[in-house]
């Protein structure tokens, strides 16, 4: 993207005494098409990996190994409550309901994971997630240029409503003149995404629509596109277009549809606001998106993993909304 089309900010202030971390991410499901610049260069990557240590590398090491046996005996524990409470306590008692409580399943071949069984709920409102990452932006449909028009009004209540096609929408971060063009890898799903969160968390929406919080880069992250990134990245993660997610985060997930049919768009919310506070922790700018993005995508990955979190509302990032 030419430069021209970026919003050069410059803020100043604290970083409200975050520490600056390096953390490297490794992934083979990476974008399959950024829509924002290169992560890093040659350069860059050689100082990273001179800046890591023998310590760092035992260290990453040793949480690997935690995490891999924590699971496995996580599923012994697992097992044993269920049998004892369909053997001995039996299920329709509460003490073997507890017992019965699901876990992130078992484990299959080729060390991949289970997912315990689902619900009608769960299956119906897991169905309705895939159906609507599926659907492509079509910017000759009146219902998603509709969309785009309330998104602009939820963002800029107090202004007037450009054309579809108009150097205004810049503003609020998409690349050119045409909104329509930026969605390539995000499809619809990232515009109503988008919609939900200037609904439900407006604040935390306006503060990162207009850059308010902490020491700004001069060249800033455009609001809207890195939405977009959000949304393919929080699809990929959580595995739900495979049908029977197999990893930690996408188990999880699949506990929250229980109870929260928009779990999807809640954690889309929190993956924002998680984004923009590691992209102030290390002072990032915008040819550092790509690496910001792996980074966030880390540190929800560990969130849905802590053993005491049973719904959105105790992931530790979920009062980022509401600083």
């Amino acid at each position: 993207m030419a430069s021209a089309t970026l919003r050069r900010r410059l803020h100043h202030g604290d970083v409200d005494g975050r520490k600056y971390e390096r953390y490297d991410a490794t992934d083979s499901e990476t974008l399959s098409e950024p829509l924002l610049g290169s992560s890093s260069t040659d350069n860059s990557r050689d100082e990273y990996n001179e800046e890591r240590t023998l310590e760092d590398i035992w260290e990453e090491e040793r949480k690997r190994q935690q995490v891999h046996w924590t699971l496995i005996f996580s599923q012994l524990i697992a097992q044993w409550a269920q049998w004892i409470a369909k053997i001995v306590f039996g299920s329709g008692s509460l003490f073997g309901r507890f017992l019965s409580l699901p876990t992130f399943g078992q484990i299959g071949t080729g060390g991949r994971l289970l997912p315990p069984p689902l619900s009608m709920l769960q299956e119906e409102r897991l169905r309705n997630i895939k159906r609507r990452i599926e659907i492509p932006f079509d910017g000759s449909r009146m219902e998603h240029q509709d969309a785009l028009r309330q998104l602009w009004r939820l963002a800029y209540p107090q202004r007037e409503l450009p054309p579809l096609k108009s150097e205004l929408w810049k503003e609020m971060g998409w690349q050119g003149t045409d909104p329509s063009t930026d969605f390539r890898g995000g499809g619809y799903i990232s515009l109503e995404n988008l919609i939900f969160f200037a609904k439900t968390y407006p604040e935390s929406f306006q503060r990162l629509l207009h850059k308010q919080d902490g020491t700004r880069a001069e060249w800033e992250y455009p609001f809207a596109v890195a939405g977009i990134n959000i949304s393919f990245m929080l699809a990929q993660m959580l595995d739900v277009q495979s049908g029977k997610p197999s990893t930690i985060a996408g188990i999880r997930f699949l506990a929250f549809l229980e109870e929260d049919e928009m779990a999807f768009d809640n954690l889309y919310c929190i993956a924002f606001q998680m984004m923009d506070a590691q992209w102030l922790a290390k002072r990032a700018s915008y040819m550092e998106f790509n690496d910001v993005l792996k980074s966030t995508r880390a540190q929800l990955e560990r969130e849905l993993a802590l053993d005491d979190v049973s719904s959105i509302r105790d992931l530790p990032a979920f009062n980022l909304l509401y600083k």
